[in-house]
């Protein structure tokens, strides 16, 4: 009985969760009623969560959640990190939204490019990235395309630790410590096969067999938990390189379907706990891990491949601070390698804005190296005019960055110097002292 002052809404839901279960109960018999009408819910069901309007609650919640992890950052960022906060989150929405809604037809499964603009784990603008989730392991799947004339490509099978109830839990109510049984920023990459592994038509077409099951030509494995599927396509000179295409489609056809209530409730939970993961990672990344050293890098195979990354590559993490008055320089001698890059990220693990007009960032074919084959980066707001390449760090104080190298042999050492950019433009090089250089570029597992 509803009674003055009574808060409506809430009875809105309870009204709409007993049409539902009475929908229920009169295509299934009084057997499905009593199961779905559980006292508030009881046994919850995919169903009438998304009936009810109680799934797109429980997903804004989460996103609310996820916002407010910023405040854990207290004094460590400014007003414009923040922005760039908000602005991230978005961005990790459009992607859950593109992987989890849109890309989830069983009968017309798409290799899709990353949303433009969206990165994560510091991401190289010199790959493209497609993805594919919706698959179900027991069948068999094909993806053919054409190689291009892009170097080199991987494809990788990941999977992420994902109960089987995870579309009918509460994770906006179990909040950050929902994370430790459902957290779509930990990926694990469980199989991968290359273009060096694989055989092609003499004009680049190719056919790749998707399969638990053992395949003859190409074949890429799936095991019964897999969850996606992610191409990385690695250019040299984007500009002068035809991309290689991908199209993925069921071995044996599939008819297609509409939209389920069930399907949108878990592509909810799932964009939530995908924005929710991201935004502790970087929080998780920061506070208790590269931030505690600051202006050096460190080679991790742990740290990358828990993070969907592929062993064709040597990767190493750091943070970086700064002020505007400051420069942060970097010597290593590249061992190697088919491609590498040292790239300069905001805290949030983007891109610097500057990226698209060629700045923020130094890869092989851009480099200049010294006549011993090593290099000198200078990452500063002005250019101290002293050789080696110049990164632009365009204003920013803080952040993330990456030195990675592509089918590679060995990791080099890295020193690095942070020096006042007035004392580098007058002394240059002789600044760069050993007892200047901070300890950088160590390997661990």
């Amino acid at each position: 009985m509803i009674k003055a002052g009574d808060d409506l809404t809430l009875h809105r839901r309870e009204l709409m969760s007993l049409i539902a279960a009475l929908s229920l109960a009169a295509v299934a018999g009084p057997s499905a009623f009593a199961a779905d009408a559980k006292g508030a819910w009881g046994a919850r069901n995919a169903r009438d969560l998304l009936v009810s309007g109680q799934a797109w609650d429980e997903f804004c919640d989460t996103l609310k959640t996820a916002a407010k992890v910023v405040d854990r950052f207290g004094n460590d960022i400014d007003d414009h990190d923040r922005a760039e906060w908000y602005r991230f989150l978005t961005r990790c929405m459009r992607w859950g939204f593109e992987r989890f809604v849109e890309n989830s037809d069983a009968a017309r499964p798409l290799l899709m490019p990353f949303p433009w603009r969206v990165t994560i784990n510091v991401t190289t603008p010199d790959q493209d990235h497609y993805f594919f989730d919706y698959f179900d392991t027991a069948k068999d799947y094909v993806i053919a395309g054409n190689r291009g004339t892009t170097p080199y490509f991987v494809i990788a099978v990941l999977t992420q630790m994902r109960p089987t109830d995870f579309a009918t839990r509460n994770w906006a109510a179990a909040g950050i410590d929902g994370l430790k049984e459902y957290d779509q920023a930990i990926e694990k990459t469980t199989h991968f096969l290359s273009s060096d592994q694989m055989t092609f038509a003499p004009n680049g077409d190719f056919e790749i067999q998707v399969s638990r099951h053992k395949k003859q030509g190409n074949w890429l494995q799936l095991d019964p938990d897999s969850t996606w599927i992610l191409v990385r396509a690695v250019h040299h000179e984007r500009a002068k390189e035809i991309s290689p295409t991908f199209k993925i489609s069921p071995a044996k056809p599939v008819a297609p379907s509409r939209a389920t209530p069930e399907q949108m409730t878990a592509a909810l939970v799932e964009t939530g706990q995908l924005v929710l993961g991201y935004a502790n990672l970087l929080r998780l990344w920061w506070q208790d891990d590269l931030g505690q050293r600051l202006n050096r890098l460190r080679f991790s195979k742990s740290l990358y491949l828990t993070n969907g990354g592929v062993n064709d590559r040597e990767f190493a993490f750091g943070a970086w601070k700064k002020s505007r008055d400051e420069a942060l320089v970097f010597q290593f001698t590249p061992p190697e390698a088919d491609y590498w890059i040292l790239q300069m990220c905001n805290i949030w693990q983007e891109n610097l804005d500057n990226y698209e007009e060629g700045r923020g960032r130094l890869n092989k074919f851009m480099a200049k190296a010294e006549l011993d084959g090593s290099i000198l980066a200078v990452f500063a707001d002005q250019d101290p005019g002293m050789g080696g390449n110049w990164i632009d760090s365009g204003g920013w104080t803080k952040g993330i960055m990456g030195l990675r190298f592509i089918r590679t042999k060995g990791a080099p050492e890295v020193k690095s110097y942070l020096v006042p950019l007035k004392e580098l433009r007058r002394k240059g090089r002789k600044l760069l002292t050993p007892d200047n250089a901070i300890a950088s570029g160590e390997t661990t597992e």
